[in-house]
């Protein structure tokens, strides 16, 4: 649809739904529950891909050493919520700091799978 779109509505009445006041105040209160949270910190980590190595190969590291990782250049990165797999993205760079605009969000039945 467009702005020069037009919508007709039928003229139905809408049905009339009614809550209790207990439900009221019980929503009242689990949102205030919620917003007791809002400002808890959480570990938030980036995986640019994985590898293993021997550990020969990690005491020969030094200045200019290149690790190889398991993903390619362009690939999305993993976004961890305190090791929990949350997110897949892309790196970006912002104002000379690297940053990830996320491309998939986890649904919650699969990061069960990710514990």
């Amino acid at each position: 649809m467009n702005e020069n779109d037009q919508v007709e509505f039928e003229n139905t009445p809408a049905p009339v739904r009614t809550t209790t006041s207990s439900a009221v105040k019980t929503a009242g209160r689990e949102s205030a529950s919620l917003d007791l949270f809002m400002d808890v910190m959480l570990k938030v980590t980036v995986e640019l891909g994985r590898t293993r190595m021997t550990l020969q190969q990690v005491l020969d590291l030094q200045n200019g050493s290149v690790v190889e990782l398991d993903r390619l250049a362009g690939d999305p990165v993993d976004v961890f919520v305190n090791d929990l797999l949350i997110a897949r993205g892309e790196v970006v760079v912002v104002d000379d700091k690297f940053g990830v605009r996320i491309t998939e969000v986890i649904s919650p039945e699969n990061r069960k799978g990710n514990l």
